[in-house]
């Protein structure tokens, strides 16, 4: 029985093992004995099969039907994962395959521990037609949403309905020169459509990094996702009842960022990259960055402060200005509402001009995009602190998390400005009966210009009304927001009984 099993564990077999490899892949079982902490996983259903005997598939022998399931420790915490054996008829899934991860991800639920795929599959078992389905793996996707996290690998092919599961998930990893999704192929668009593209530029890494956002990261290879998918665990609790696990620091919640004093012009007109400022607050200067190349005018991605996790949602003034389009808009409202699930503080820096003006924008859906961020900001009940280091212009307020969707504290540098539209248009509407009566309109305006931006453009006028709660030297940033965080550790909002919102999608 013992030799049976090692005998199963080779998969297709060693050919086939060593054309993995020369592709710069590593087999199912490989990446799960990186994954899990060594000695640690306990294999489920190794010796399932495929009851299929149609087109040849009775003389058909698939070792553990193509995927590997089972669960064990990643960084001593319990989680459960599957991995798709490529070697094993491509790695396609058939009935009994898509039973084993059904199963699986219900075990998962009930254990409310994570869940992790290694996806690496040609797609549906031709073989097997309808007895093939997608559709309980998906239901069981949406079940597990915001209660446990679901993350999704791909390191491989990945196409048709079987990339639905992985859209299901919390998080995406796609890995640089293997990784391939799409719902129809090239050699499908070629025929339906005319157009031509291969299978990197339709659907590589790289493309559903920078241009669908599909992907959150970029992985070099099969080592550099699986590090990536454990630090993403570290960030996260095992379900939607715990919170976050903390980590021992050595870095001075108390540290003073002194850069911070002279680190932005108080004029605002140089661009500068906002990264900067949230390593500065950083424990030990470190930021897990979700979404980096796609969406840039946005930043989403985890720190921790004084130990524990904190989701950070910041403009970028070096993209766009830092202005809000509808990428940015989906990219934050997602992230948003992902560290609400799992109990994960959130934090804004908030250095924003407005919206993206232009047709596209507007044609493209703006409204219903850019809603969903103030939908996240409003629905989100963990603590929400908001840090104004720059200009908060008009509209853009809100999505960025104004005080009146209910902050837990919302303080700002001195270098901030919150107003409606710049010094000049204010003007022009504001004092137009006086410079249309005036003998000198341009020495007039330019005099109301610098009035309205001695009176209104720094952070006293907001303060003055409560839309500011307080002023700070920038470099006591780390010390008050860890404060804040700890005060409102203990968070409970009473929400109106009903069965969902309605976002607006």
């Amino acid at each position: 029985m013992l030799k049976r099993k090692e005998e199963i564990k080779l998969g297709g077999g060693y050919k086939r093992i060593e054309k993995q490899h020369s592709k710069g892949k590593l087999t199912a079982r490989e990446r799960l004995n990186i994954l899990f902490d060594e000695g640690t996983f306990q294999e489920y259903n190794i010796f399932m099969k495929h009851r299929c005997h149609d087109f040849g598939m009775d003389e058909v022998d698939a070792p553990s039907e193509g995927i590997v399931t089972g669960y064990g420790l990643i960084n001593n915490r319990r989680a459960f994962a599957y991995a798709h054996d490529f070697t094993v008829l491509g790695g396609a899934m058939g009935e009994m395959q898509g039973m084993k991860v059904k199963r699986l991800q219900e075990l998962a639920l009930d254990a409310r521990a994570p869940i992790i795929g290694l996806n690496d599959s040609g797609g549906a078992r031709i073989q097997e037609g309808p007895s093939t389905s997608y559709g309980n793996i998906f239901y069981n996707n949406v079940q597990a949403s915001g209660v446990i996290p679901q993350i999704s690998a791909i390191m491989g092919p990945c196409a048709g309905g079987a990339v639905y599961s992985p859209a299901l998930t919390d998080f995406i990893l796609s890995v640089d020169k293997t990784s391939m999704s799409f719902i129809t192929g090239p050699k499908v668009i070629k025929n339906v459509i005319g157009e031509e593209i291969d299978s990197e530029t339709l659907g590589g890494a790289r493309t559903h990094n920078t241009k669908s956002g599909v992907s959150h990261f970029f992985c070099r290879d099969d080592y550099d996702c699986i590090e990536k998918i454990k630090i993403l665990l570290s960030y996260l609790p095992s379900n939607n009842d715990e919170k976050p696990p903390v980590y021992a620091c050595n870095d001075n919640p108390n540290r003073y960022c002194d850069s911070l004093n002279t680190f932005i012009d108080e004029s605002l007109k140089k661009a500068y990259d906002m990264k900067y400022i949230i390593k500065e607050i950083a424990d030990n200067n470190i930021f897990f960055e979700t979404q980096e190349m796609f969406a840039q005018n946005i930043i989403t991605g985890f720190i921790r402060m004084d130990g524990k996790s904190v989701g950070v949602v910041a403009s970028q003034p070096k993209v766009l200005a830092g202005c809000i389009d509808i990428n940015a808009s989906n990219k934050a409202a997602r992230f948003i509402r992902t560290c609400d699930c799992f109990n994960i503080p959130l934090l804004s820096i908030v250095d924003v001009p407005g919206y993206l003006p232009g047709v596209n924008q507007e044609h493209g859906g703006i409204i219903r995009h850019g809603a969903k961020m103030l939908y996240a900001w409003s629905e989100a009940t963990v603590p929400k602190i908001v840090m104004i280091v720059g200009k908060v212009v008009g509209g853009a307020r809100p999505a960025m998390c104004s005080w009146e969707l209910h902050p837990d504290f919302i303080f700002s540098w001195p270098t901030a400005q919150m107003y409606v539209v710049g010094a000049e248009s204010a003007v022009d509407v504001c004092r137009k009966k006086e410079l249309s009566l005036s003998d000198d309109p341009e020495v007039l305006r330019s005099k109301y210009i610098d009035e309205y931006k001695e009176e209104y453009m720094n952070p006293y006028k907001a303060a003055e009304t409560g839309k500011i709660e307080d002023i700070i030297i920038p470099a006591e940033s780390r010390k008050v927001i860890i404060d804040a965080l700890d005060t409102f550790k203990n968070k409970k909002v009473m929400t109106i009984r009903k069965k969902h919102g309605n976002i607006p999608l």
